[in-house]
């Protein structure tokens, strides 16, 4: 497969763009009320966030940018409930299908491609919807990344050593006992950020969250304007959960990594490949359980994300919540975004 999708919506070298128009905010003196308008909408998996973004684009001059860090894989549809050609076609959509699977996507990147995009999307006369459920990569364009150490290969070795003969499981029970805020954040499974946080622990002595916190916060150039998906019921959510998942199984899940494996030269350590449910589907396929585990695994697994995310939902500021669950919340989320832009 070549690499022929590419970044959807944005022009990838425009970042001056960007540069320009937030040195110029911040610079300026301009006042919160002046600057342009960027609308967010955050939630855990399966709380209709998608859905919803497409209905509220229909009613204002919105442009979703994607905060999804699945959805930046090329190839990877079925479980990442990725936008479908018509949805595209209906709304643009940005920062999906951006790298192949065997390829790496980080925090600080999301933040560049985020920020062209939003600068473009403003300089159309259009409002930028930052939609999604991965936390991290909202957090880092709100609050900036800190200035942390770089790779020791040293201590990644040591780490992966540790890994090797203990399990990550393991190592995630270490970051527990010196940063249980960022461990609490993070699937025992998640190698890449596990390695990540306790390598600036050994580092710097000091808890990556604890860095996170102390970091000077970068002032975004754009008034948010910002709603969280909070579910009433817990129970409601996980059915949603489990009732995807299946869909997802149903529409070709399976097919799709198997396809994928012929294709690339994938591991089960690639991020891509640690995505929920890629990683179950890749150990079912390697025999580890048959399907009807797979499908336990897969949904155990969303769970426990939805319950992550929630966990950062709680820990954000600034954020007007609204349950998913309710009848009315389309309606609600019209009114009150309408409000939010033009008083």
């Amino acid at each position: 497969m070549a690499n022929e999708r590419g970044a959807t919506g944005c022009r990838r070298q425009s970042s001056c763009l960007q540069e320009s128009t937030g040195a110029f905010l911040l610079n300026s003196g301009v006042t919160s009320e002046a600057l342009p308008p960027a609308s967010v909408l955050l939630g855990p998996t399966a709380s209709g966030k998608s859905g919803l973004a497409l209905q509220l684009a229909q009613r204002f001059p919105l442009e979703i940018v994607s905060v999804d860090s699945a959805q930046v894989y090329q190839y990877m549809d079925r479980g990442t409930a990725k936008p479908t050609p018509g949805e595209r076609a209906q709304v643009p959509h940005h920062l999906v299908d951006l790298v192949l699977p065997t390829e790496r996507y980080s925090a600080a990147r999301f933040c560049q491609d985020a920020l062209t995009c939003m600068a473009e999307i403003t300089a159309r006369g259009r409002i930028p919807f930052l939609t999604g459920g991965t936390m991290l990569y909202y957090k880092a364009l709100n609050s900036g990344l800190a200035p942390l150490p770089s790779a020791d290969p040293d201590i990644r070795s040591a780490l992966d050593d540790e890994a090797a003969r203990d399990g990550w499981p393991s190592l995630h029970r270490k970051l527990a006992r010196v940063d249980p805020l960022t461990a609490a954040r993070l699937d025992p499974n998640d190698a890449q950020r596990i390695q990540r946080a306790l390598e600036v622990f050994r580092i710097t002595g000091s808890p990556l969250s604890r860095l996170l916190e102390e970091s000077a916060p970068a002032r975004l150039p754009y008034r948010l304007i910002g709603c969280a998906l909070i579910p009433s019921e817990r129970k409601i959510l996980h059915e949603r959960i489990a009732t995807r998942f299946a869909s997802m199984l149903d529409a070709g899940l399976i097919g799709e990594v198997e396809l994928l494996r012929r294709t690339f030269a994938l591991n089960p350590d690639l991020p891509s490949m640690r995505c929920v449910g890629y990683r179950q589907v890749w150990q079912f396929l390697d025999g580890e359980f048959d399907a009807a585990t797979l499908n336990q695994k897969g949904v155990a697994a969303t769970r426990q994300l939805a319950k992550r995310q929630l966990t950062w939902l709680r820990s954000f500021e600034g954020l007007r919540e609204f349950d998913c669950l309710a009848g009315d919340l389309t309606q609600s989320m019209q009114d009150w975004i309408a409000r939010a832009l033009y008083g």
